[in-house]
């Protein structure tokens, strides 16, 4: 052997032997996948049933106008299906091409955007978003007002960080009822459509942080900023990045800001539950999503279809692959994936009310089972994200699992839909579910 391989060019001897190892490595990993493919179904017949009993029941009681569902498990649909309407009063059907306002389901997508950055050495997570965005470069930390009603504040700790803005512990205050800095967020009028993401962060950037940062969680603008981040780091805007570097790849022709005038039939309505089966159909937000803004948001703003969102999901689960396209390499799929939040940040806001989740880079994370029945259902290692109009999505490595969910209700799932859905996917609760 050792004589044979004398015989040949240096330049082929190190080609044939990264070649054998790329095959011993590959074999290795399929092993490792099939040992970790389950060996039962989730959804079976049964499950199937009991989903579409579940969905049935909520557009029968009058609490929703419509909703769908599309599930896929080790690569495969295993459900889909639909109920009622995506425009009630005009009795048009929900359709499995039904365009809906995804609103916080944009966030993974942008993180995402963001972390293929990451993969080509842009930026480290722990560099400050002043080194890319200056407008952050002289902020300070909100402590109170005066006797006046005059804001009160102190230096930075430490700079706000890129690991910041994609776990939720930059600062940014998003609440009402901040005394003095709710009423300086409203006059900056951040979110104005007319203009641009630099806008946004000259105005931003004018705004006190409401807690230093890294120690608290709070939802806010701060996928708006990774979009900024983007913007800066890529030199090409956001919504050109995104589409050339996550969306177009996979297919996702359906994902956009701006719905051309041909596709607004499917368009379907959001609605306002205003109580126990009564809705009222939403007129406000149409246009957004008719005209093109300036303003193209991170961490809201698209509208999607269910079978373009599971594709998204799809590659998730795949560590970042879908078919022969790869938009991110398994580790950094698995480090957005990862519970980016220690045991020193206590102070979540609402996150809790979601189980027994940290969060990651633009995603909740399970990191232990429901504790009882109550509780959402999930697998450990889940990682899923939600939008203001109830919808849903969710990947299950431990399964292969990935469930999109659309709907089109206001206030956000009020009536349990979220927990009854993730019940009816997995059956009921049982004790040594928390085992």
């Amino acid at each position: 052997m050792k004589k044979l391989f004398k015989s040949f060019p240096k330049r082929m001897v190190i080609s044939l032997c990264l070649l054998l190892f790329v095959s011993i490595s590959c074999k290795k990993e399929v092993k490792q996948l099939e040992k970790e493919t389950p060996k039962t179904k989730v959804v079976t017949e049964s499950t199937k049933n009991r989903i579409d009993s579940t969905l049935r029941s909520f557009v029968e009681s009058e609490n929703i106008a419509g909703i769908s569902a599309l599930i896929f498990e080790n690569g495969q649909e295993v459900y889909y299906n639909d109920f009622g309407y995506a425009d009630k009063e005009a009795q048009k059907p929900m359709e499995r091409n039904t365009i809906v306002q995804i609103y916080s389901m944009t966030k993974p997508i942008t993180g995402t955007a963001l972390m293929t950055l990451y993969e080509d050495g842009k930026f480290e997570l722990d560099d400050p978003i002043s080194k890319y965005a200056p407008e952050f470069s002289n902020m300070e930390v909100y402590t109170g007002v005066d006797s006046k009603g005059n804001i009160i504040t102190e230096p930075l700790d430490r700079p706000v960080t890129i690991r910041d803005v994609t776990r939720h512990t930059a600062g940014f205050p998003n609440r009402p009822d901040i005394p003095g800095l709710s009423e300086l967020l409203e006059q900056k009028n951040i979110y104005d459509r007319e203009t641009t993401l630099s806008d946004l962060a000259e105005k931003l950037g004018d705004i006190p942080l409401w807690f230093q940062p890294g120690t608290q969680w709070e939802y806010g603008p701060s996928v708006d900023v990774q979009a900024l981040l983007v913007e800066r780091i890529s030199g090409v805007p956001y919504g050109e990045y995104v589409r050339n570097n996550v969306l177009d790849p996979l297919g996702m022709q359906e994902t956009r800001y701006f719905i051309p005038e041909g596709d607004r039939e499917r368009f379907a309505k959001l609605y306002i539950r205003t109580g126990e089966g009564a809705l009222v159909q939403d007129s406000v937000t149409y246009s957004n999503y008719t005209q093109r803004w300036p303003l193209t948001r991170g961490g809201s703003g698209l509208t999607s279809t269910l079978d373009d969102y599971m594709k998204f999901a799809q590659m998730l689960v795949n560590y970042g692959s879908l078919d022969s396209v790869e938009i991110l390499k398994p580790e950094t799929v698995k480090l957005m994936a990862t519970n980016q939040l220690a045991d020193s940040i206590t102070e979540r806001s609402w996150l809790p009310s979601k189980g027994q989740v940290g969060f990651g880079i633009d995603f909740a994370v399970r990191v232990a089972p429901p504790i009882d029945a109550a509780e959402n259902h999930g697998m450990v290692g889940e990682f899923y994200w939600d939008g203001a109009a109830s919808t849903l999505f969710w990947v299950d490595p431990v399964n292969k699992l990935t469930a999109v969910m659309f709907v089109q209700l206001f206030p956000y799932d009020q009536i349990g839909l979220h927990k009854k859905f993730r019940d009816a996917v997995y059956g009921p609760y049982k004790s040594e579910d928390a085992k």
